[in-house]
């Protein structure tokens, strides 16, 4: 299966270049200030790509789906899984999928460092191949302007315990890439640089 990574659009998905594929995943940040009319037209253009298989995680900016989480199933198509602490298999490959980052309540889908967001990534279950969160472990493709990494530690220490061949995220913009460590391959595929300007490509990979 070939699987087309994007992230952090931030409205600007229609300006993207998508090459073939299989299966796209989006690690969330679509939109930018989180409304319900942003959250709609990035939902009819991704439901609109023409690949067979469709997954979608939220990011820290995507307010709506936080404030709509218990009615998801009445406004994202059906031809889109939306993951939130959910997973999904297709072609036996399993997916796990969750929105968190670190921080506080003034973004969507934050939770402080510690006992709370390790509730969250405790449900990553050991058979997942294949995870997408929103934020980078901490140390892996997470470092912004002033050198300082902001991942999440408590997601490093879940990995450490899992087995996970590809782990896809977004939310720092400018480290964007994707590097091998031991068993996993980490992607981070944010679309967008510290500027918002789309200058990143769709990052694919092959899953064997």
């Amino acid at each position: 299966m070939k699987i087309i990574c994007i992230s952090d659009t931030h409205n600007k998905h229609e300006d993207l270049i998508l090459p073939d594929g299989d299966c796209i995943v989006h690690a969330g940040d679509f939109t930018e200030a989180g409304t319900k009319k942003e959250t709609t037209n990035f939902l009819e253009w991704y439901s609109s790509t023409p690949y067979k298989h469709k997954i979608l995680i939220a990011g820290n900016h995507d307010f709506y789906l936080q404030k709509k989480s218990s009615k998801l199933e009445q406004f994202i198509p059906s031809n889109i899984h939306y993951l939130e602490d959910t997973g999904v298999s297709i072609e036996d490959i399993n997916f796990w999928g969750s929105p968190y980052t670190p921080g506080d309540n003034s973004w969507a889908f934050t939770k402080d460092r510690g006992r709370p967001i390790s509730q969250h990534w405790s449900k990553i279950p050991a058979t997942t191949n294949i995870l997408i969160t929103h934020t980078p472990p901490f140390g892996t493709l997470d470092e912004v302007d002033n050198k300082s990494m902001i991942g999440c530690k408590n997601l490093k220490m879940r990995l450490s315990k899992l087995n996970i061949s590809h782990h896809i995220f977004g939310h720092v913009h400018n480290d964007y890439g994707k590097v091998k460590r031991e068993k996993t391959t980490y992607v981070n595929s944010s679309s967008v640089d510290q500027s918002h300007r789309i200058i990143n490509h769709p990052i694919s990979f092959i899953y064997r």
